[in-house]
């Protein structure tokens, strides 16, 4: 799809800049015809800088340039979707993102559940509830609970009762989540992990 840089009056189109990784935003910045085609050229995000009146790569004077993933126009050809490798904090304060958010991965529901275990696990002594006892049994019980989720979900694989096979499995996740706490691990390292065996 061609974009349409003729539709603001400036020629400019706004460029949503968005880690290739992690999802996160990372930034907004201004492109025109020329910003665009030297992206191309150099593999490195080029803006159009409004105060500067100039093209601005980004990271120029930083070192902490923008790798090009891809860039994909919306339904209208009026805004840009960029997808990088950033190189670096990319906000000019130093935060990771403009909105001074952390670039990290995160997980949804499943993020919010591993704080809820990390939780658990530092109030141990405080909190009563299934988590924590698990945490103050330690490691060996732990395990132990992984072992039996696992043979449940696999008897249960065997059948046709998908809501059974579906709950033994969230039971399976749930308690490794605990397992990966108790050892000092989280989901990012067994992504890390994956990503080292696909490359």
């Amino acid at each position: 799809m061609k974009i349409d840089f003729q539709k603001y009056k400036d020629g400019l189109v706004p460029a949503i800049v968005q880690d290739v990784n992690t999802q996160r935003v990372l930034m907004l910045g201004f492109m025109n015809e020329n910003a665009y085609e030297e992206t191309m050229r150099l593999g490195q995000v080029t803006f159009y800088s409004r105060s500067k009146k100039r093209l601005w790569t980004k990271g120029e004077e930083s070192g902490n340039y923008l790798e090009l993933v891809s860039m994909t126009p919306d339904c209208d050809a009026d805004t840009l979707l960029i997808q990088v490798r950033p190189i670096g904090p990319v906000c000019h304060t130093g935060a990771d993102t403009c909105w001074g958010a952390e670039n990290s991965t995160t997980f949804g529901f499943l993020s919010a559940l591993e704080g809820i275990i990390e939780d658990r696990k530092e109030n141990v002594d405080k909190e009563d509830s299934y988590v924590s006892s698990l945490f103050r049994s330690g490691i060996n019980k732990i395990a132990q609970k992984v072992g039996e989720e696992a043979v449940e979900v696999v008897i249960e694989a065997k059948d046709d009762d998908d809501r059974a096979f579906l709950n033994e499995g969230a039971d399976l996740l749930f308690h490794y989540l605990i397992l990966l706490k108790a050892k000092g691990f989280g989901l990012k390292d067994i992504e890390e992990t994956l990503k080292k065996r696909h490359l």
